[in-house]
């Protein structure tokens, strides 16, 4: 017995093998990185790199699946990376605490990763990503706008070319094409964003427009991401 072989009787024995051999980076471990990285380690990846320089904070409990009062405070990808390992010890979960951006981009070799998952929230690191994977040949997904939204059967997987009413898609459209970049597979949603109720407050006495956001939304666009990383790599139709 093995703990992956009710995966194994819909891949077979070969497939799962391919994802023990495979390395996948996941920028952005949130909400929606989160939950990807949760189900690429219950699906037998052997080796994730997690990309993130954020800590728990009390307002990611409401969809954050690293997120628990224990872990309050500690690093998203520390919190990941203990997590994966009591998931499947034998994952290979290496930790990077920064922030991406163009600026960091040169500590990463994309020719090592067999796939990349871009679930980080700035324009520019995405579309950095997004040409830094090009540029190396190897596979990417990227994550466009879960906030202030409640329906998670709105998700579709598509090139960013052909997506439509996200205006984070919108952006990423206007900005693939002036960068050269040709293909760029997404997960968006086609669901209007709604206007939250309120404009919560800062601890330093601003108030910022901060996305509303459920525990339904992320989680789902997340196990898209994971899913479709999962057939991408064992060549799945």
């Amino acid at each position: 017995m093995n703990q992956f072989e009710r995966f194994e009787l819909l891949l077979g024995t070969e497939a799962l093998e391919k994802l023990k051999n495979s390395r996948v980076a996941v920028f952005g471990v949130g909400g929606v990185g989160g939950y990807t990285v949760e189900a690429l380690a219950r699906s037998g990846v052997g080796r994730l790199d997690l990309i993130d320089s954020d800590t728990v904070s009390l307002t990611n409990l409401n969809r954050q699946i690293i997120a628990l009062h224990s872990t309050l405070g500690q690093y998203k990808t520390d919190v990941a990376a203990a997590r994966v390992r009591d998931i499947n010890p034998e994952c290979e979960a290496t930790v990077h605490r920064m922030f991406y951006l163009p600026e960091t981009a040169e500590q990463f070799d994309f020719a090592e990763y067999d796939y990349i998952v871009d679930a980080i929230d700035t324009v520019s690191g995405k579309l950095e990503l997004a040409l830094r994977a090009q540029e190396a040949g190897t596979p990417i997904i990227s994550s466009m706008g879960t906030g202030n939204k409640l329906d998670p059967t709105a998700f579709e997987v598509a090139d960013i070319s052909k997506t439509s009413v996200c205006p984070l898609a919108r952006v990423m459209r206007l900005e693939c094409r002036k960068r050269g970049i040709k293909k760029l597979k997404v997960v968006y949603s086609k669901e209007q964003a709604r206007k939250p109720l309120s404009i919560p407050s800062e601890s330093d006495g601003t108030r910022r427009s901060i996305p509303a956001s459920t525990a339904f939304v992320p989680s789902v666009a997340g196990l898209i991401i994971a899913g479709e990383v999962i057939k991408d790599l064992c060549q799945i139709k």
